[in-house]
């Protein structure tokens, strides 16, 4: 019930309806793109999406080889009333489409002390009970007192920063007339610091900082109100879907074609088409010209102005998100395991002893040597071949293609992380059947993302936030959607993304 009770409070608005039919032109099957479809077609507008690769769902993608199933991008889902909301304003329930599962324990840590902590998957005063019992010390209080100033961030900051158009510092202006929510919201204070003001207990300080790479950032430089992502998080519950999180795409693709949106693949939109007025179409790299009165960009924001628009008015948000630091990129193995591994939690991060070398050597251009290991081991008989096999996948931060050639140390940097892996005890080197290895200059050329940047550019900075593209763009017609735009990157914030956009595509 605590949960339902969350989501119910966590309501989005009621769409918007509109008098005009347009034609509306979506750069991109990401899970942005298509969610902003579907909101747009049941507002009465024809629409259609325009894919360069040959499936939907953007980053949020799968592998399957020999029966073990993989997914690619995000594999944990947070913060379901989102696309909870989307799917029963756009037709019938998301539990009708996806199997979703609450996780009764989320994540496993080991830290670089090698002690370890298991964490529940939902509900802050049962996690805070569990670091209390595990970690000793003040560790439950201090976890407890945290989240609930996250609980009241998140209240604050929620609507005008989440849910609505950025509106430049002036979103952050209007906050500032009441100095008790300045203060809880701690606008030029640190995750880092945060952290270490409160909680005395270095590896809470360390699962803190990892949040702030849930936006590619670094935790000396985010913003202290990425308080609210583990927050959100432990009081909306982790969840897993069943066959894996990229159901999802599946789920809303089909969702997509219901409702009559036109999905065209292996279509690259080459330009964005626009005159004195404003948008009016989009011309193929084939050369094909396809008239549309809005274009939904759900595609790399910096590549849209800097490659896709030729038109004075994008100059200024492209000068804009320059200003901001790229956001990290990430190395990938895909391992199919052989027998069971004992201690394997769904969600494992095993960090190292030295976390600050870690971000210093990503945001320098450098491999991280010693660096912290994410691995996703779902217990889901649909992602492995039978129950004496595991489908790892396993993500370290890594720096951009660019300052370091990715496709030269992509199998060295792999058998380096196995090597850490082992150190860290869990040596599976003689029980991998098969590997497949994910470089950031392979995201670079499958997503268009600038230096396999995932999530565009990082939270790095108290400004970082006002340098992300806005979801409506100077050009009259043309709005953006997906991780790169505003209000950044993850399911749930693409999600309210899409939202965004199909309200101001109503409001216009």
């Amino acid at each position: 019930m605590g949960v339902v009770a969350a989501e119910l409070a966590f309501r989005l608005r009621p769409p918007i309806s509109l008098a005009g039919v347009a034609r509306i032109a979506v750069v991109g099957a990401g899970m942005g793109g298509m969610a902003a479809a579907a909101r747009l077609r049941v507002q009465g507008h024809d629409v259609t999406v325009l894919e360069q690769g040959t499936t939907y769902g953007g980053k949020l993608a799968r592998y399957e080889r020999d029966g073990f199933v993989f997914d690619t991008g995000p594999s944990l889902f947070t913060l379901p009333a989102v696309y909870r909301d989307l799917f029963l304003k756009t037709g019938s329930a998301l539990e009708d489409a996806v199997d979703l599962q609450l996780l009764d324990t989320a994540f496993g840590y080991r830290f670089g002390d090698g002690s370890t902590l298991e964490v529940p998957g939902v509900d802050p005063g049962r996690i805070a009970r569990a670091m209390g019992d595990q970690l000793g010390g003040t560790a439950a209080d201090d976890w407890r007192a945290l989240m609930a100033r996250a609980g009241e961030v998140w209240r604050i900051t929620r609507g005008p920063f989440l849910q609505s158009p950025l509106e430049g510092a002036g979103t952050l202006m209007r906050l500032a007339t009441d100095p008790r929510e300045v203060r809880a919201v701690a606008p030029f204070t640190s995750l880092r610091s945060l952290g270490r003001k409160h909680l005395k207990d270095q590896r809470q300080v360390a699962l803190l900082d990892r949040y702030a790479t849930y936006q590619g950032s670094d935790p000396r430089k985010a913003p202290a109100a990425l308080m609210t992502v583990p927050y959100v998080e432990q009081t909306f519950g982790a969840w897993h879907l069943g066959g894996g999180v990229a159901t999802l795409a599946d789920a809303l693709a089909a969702r997509c074609a219901e409702r009559g949106v036109t999905i065209r693949m292996s279509v690259d939109v080459s330009r964005v088409l626009t005159n004195d007025s404003g948008v009016t179409g989009v011309q193929l790299a084939d050369g094909e010209f396809i008239d549309a009165d809005i274009v939904v960009a759900n595609c790399d924001a910096t590549h849209l102005y800097a490659h896709m628009v030729d038109d004075a008015r994008g100059r200024k948000p492209l000068r804009r998100a320059s200003r901001a630091t790229p956001s990290l990129a990430g190395f990938v193995l895909l391992l199919a395991v052989r027998g069971r591994t004992e201690g394997l939690q769904h969600h494992n991060v095993w960090f190292p002893q030295d976390y600050d070398a870690e971000f210093d050597a990503v945001f320098g251009g450098r491999p991280v040597a010693d660096p912290t290991i994410y691995v996703c081991a779902p217990d889901d008989p649909r992602m492995r071949p039978d129950a004496d096999h595991e489908s790892w996948f396993v993500l370290v931060n890594a720096p951009r293609n660019g300052p370091v050639d990715w496709d030269s140390l992509r199998e060295s940097y792999a058998d380096h992380i196995l090597e850490v892996m082992a150190r860290r005890g869990f040596d599976v080197r003689d029980r991998v059947l098969w590997h497949e290895i994910r470089t950031p200059a392979d995201l670079e050329r499958s997503a268009r993302a600038p230096g396999g940047s995932i999530y565009g550019t990082s939270s790095n900075g108290t400004r970082a936030a006002f340098l992300r593209p806005a979801n409506v763009s100077p050009i009259p017609g043309l709005y953006l959607v997906g991780g790169s735009a505003h209000p950044g990157g993850g399911l749930p914030l693409v999600g309210i993304s899409a939202e965004i956009v199909a309200e101001a595509v109503g409001r216009s």
